[in-house]
């Protein structure tokens, strides 16, 4: 857990994590993973405090915009590359906040968000992932999934509505699916938001206690409290099976402040790798200026 201090050191604690945060908060793939084990109040290579890291996450904004507006431009030029974020977590652990707060920092018209719930009727009459690849964001464009394919490996798993057998091999093609998006240009950025038992508590009587927020509020999420030792080992068994196409992040979510910097500041790191370019121009330049002075 981060240490309080000044300002000045919080800003220096946050430099130095800029081009490791993946590695610091990426969990070991293929090995058994125990969540338990992760502090949900933790700050791994974040600010000091939570007004340092309001403060990291606005400048992370100016630069993560211009880098989705050049591979935007990439994207409208031929360059297939684009990135998706995957948004996995208990309720109330924050995904509707990170799209809030985080992709608030982005152009939407660039962005495309995809939530998915309960599955519909012509949804069923398909394998799990077709309601998945309809939804992929489009070259140039950051995709966002609230939720995701993985519900189909968690719910089912908690609820019992497929075998062993049928998960098995929903792991394996989960990892094969996402080795394919690779493959045709798409980095897949997958967070798992890691929220406590007893903060999940305290956001649904949030909720409860305040009107405003009672269409948030639903009774069934009390029912899903009691299970969630079997929603844990789910989560723990898709971390541990579904890292070979992408690798997954752990985001310690108690604190939302940490959460939105977090997840900011990995997407910039993937984004600078991504290094996306304005296109040059195709035509003679210096004769459409000549042109345009003419008229």
């Amino acid at each position: 857990m981060a240490k309080k201090g000044s300002k000045q050191d919080s800003g220096r604690r946050a430099e130095s994590a800029e081009g490791s945060l993946a590695e610091l908060l990426r969990v070991p793939g293929g090995a058994p993973v125990n969540l338990g084990a992760y502090d949900a109040w933790a700050t791994p290579g974040g600010p000091g405090d939570k007004a340092a890291g309001l403060a990291a996450t606005a400048l992370l904004g100016e630069r993560l915009a211009v880098l989705q507006e050049r591979l935007w431009a990439a994207g409208a030029t031929g360059d297939r590359r684009r990135l998706l974020l995957v948004l996995q977590g208990m309720d109330t652990s924050g995904k509707g906040g990170t799209v809030k707060h985080v992709i608030g920092l982005f152009n939407p018209s660039g962005c495309r968000i995809s939530a998915f719930k309960a599955p519909t009727h012509e949804e069923l009459g398909h394998s799990f992932l077709w309601r998945i690849k309809r939804a992929l964001p489009q070259p140039g464009e950051i995709g966002i999934f609230d939720r995701s394919h993985y519900e189909d490996v968690l719910i089912a798993r908690v609820r019992e509505l497929a075998s062993r057998a049928q998960l098995t091999a929903r792991y394996n093609q989960i990892n094969g699916f996402e080795k394919s998006l690779a493959e045709d240009g798409v980095t897949v950025v997958k967070c798992f938001l890691h929220i406590s038992y007893d903060e999940q508590r305290r956001r649904l009587l949030e909720r409860l206690d305040n009107p405003d927020k009672h269409w948030k509020f639903n009774v069934g999420d009390i029912e899903e409290r009691a299970l969630w030792p079997a929603y844990q080992e789910a989560y723990e068994i898709a971390l541990e099976r579904c890292s070979t196409g992408a690798p997954w992040y752990l985001i310690p979510a108690d604190r939302k402040w940490y959460r939105n910097w977090a997840i900011s500041r990995l997407l910039l790191e993937h984004l600078e790798a991504l290094d996306p370019q304005y296109p040059k121009a195709d035509f003679d330049v210096a004769e459409a200026r000549a042109r345009l002075l003419a008229t």
